[in-house]
């Protein structure tokens, strides 16, 4: 039986090489090379190595690295002009007191709340996402145009709003 540190590398070399839509093509992969695992150790893998699974171009979902969603740029995110995202999937955003709805097209809400999120905007204390409407729930005492600002560095196409 091969180890974990095999099977975590072998699921990293899978998702690079691979354009992997469900765990149980996954698994199916993993299967190919010798891992024998279910799909509850697979999906505890999955959130340790942070990988995410995100909307793809084609409208379906793909898993992908961290580097890939972002989380390896999260460092010098601040310093960026823009950050690189699924801004395309922007739609609106709306707000009332200390919270805002933001619209997207269908299947981008959670990739980009996920960005808001990893983002570390202090404005923002937590997102919630459904499948095209995220909730955004603000700090007391923080203003509509900080807010703004802050989503402008992640979502560049928000700037008319």
């Amino acid at each position: 039986m091969k180890n974990k540190v095999d099977r975590l590398q072998a699921i990293k070399e899978i998702i690079i090489s691979y354009k992997i839509s469900s765990q149980e093509d996954l698994l199916k992969q993993l299967t190919e090379r010798g891992f024998n695992l279910t799909q509850a150790t697979l999906s505890r893998d999955l959130k340790q190595l942070q990988i995410a699974k995100v909307a793809g171009k084609d409208g379906g979902y793909l898993y992908v690295m961290p580097e890939t969603a972002g989380i390896g740029r999260l460092a010098n995110a601040k310093n960026q002009q823009h950050y690189a995202g699924p801004v395309s999937g922007f739609l609106s955003i709306e707000f009332s007191g200390q919270l805002a709805v933001i619209k997207t097209r269908p299947g981008y809400a959670s990739g980009i709340a996920w960005d808001i999120d990893t983002h570390s905007a202090e404005e923002i204390l937590g997102t919630i996402a459904g499948d095209d409407t995220i909730l955004l729930i603000l700090r007391e005492g923080i203003t509509r145009p900080q807010v703004l600002e802050t989503l402008k560095t992640i979502i560049p196409s928000i700037d008319g709003e």
